[in-house]
């Protein structure tokens, strides 16, 4: 796992690969509320470019190289940003979700709605993209030992 995988042909496919699917992930991240998919689709399809990225070009790459510490902590925040969405309303003097009363200056209530889901999505997909790397890197770990 510490050596780099694979000759120029993968490397080649690599490159063409990995971007169009960090920005699919993007995609589906903002368009999750009216469309399929979701957080936990955005955050399992970045957490697959940032495997490819660890397989093809090894792991000591300085490209997406994110340690089990720093990925531990990176879910927490994103479990935070997800928590975050219902505190924000009951600060706003609303109830759990109810995302009219998010402290934002918008007048209008289905912005109000999309601009809630929109920070949930976010905390899924870093908490499942963090997840997903975590998982990775013990059982990398464990094979090297």
């Amino acid at each position: 796992m510490k050596e780099p995988f694979g000759g120029i042909l993968l490397h080649i496919a690599f490159r063409l690969l990995v971007p169009f699917s960090l920005v699919y992930a993007i995609y589906v991240l903002i368009l999750g509320e009216t469309s399929p998919g979701g957080g936990f689709q955005a955050g399992v399809v970045l957490a697959f470019g940032i495997v490819l990225a660890r397989l093809i070009l090894g792991e000591d790459t300085p490209v997406f190289n994110i340690k089990l510490k720093n990925s531990l902590a990176l879910a927490g925040i994103g479990t935070f940003i997800y928590a975050l969405a219902g505190w924000l309303t009951l600060f706003g003097g609303g109830k759990f979700l109810d995302y009219g009363f998010l402290p934002f200056a918008i007048e209008e209530t289905h912005e109000l709605h999309a601009l809630g889901i929109l920070i949930i999505e976010i905390g899924v997909t870093v908490c499942v993209m963090m997840t997903i790397l975590n998982i990775m890197d013990v059982v990398t770990k464990r094979s090297d030992d």
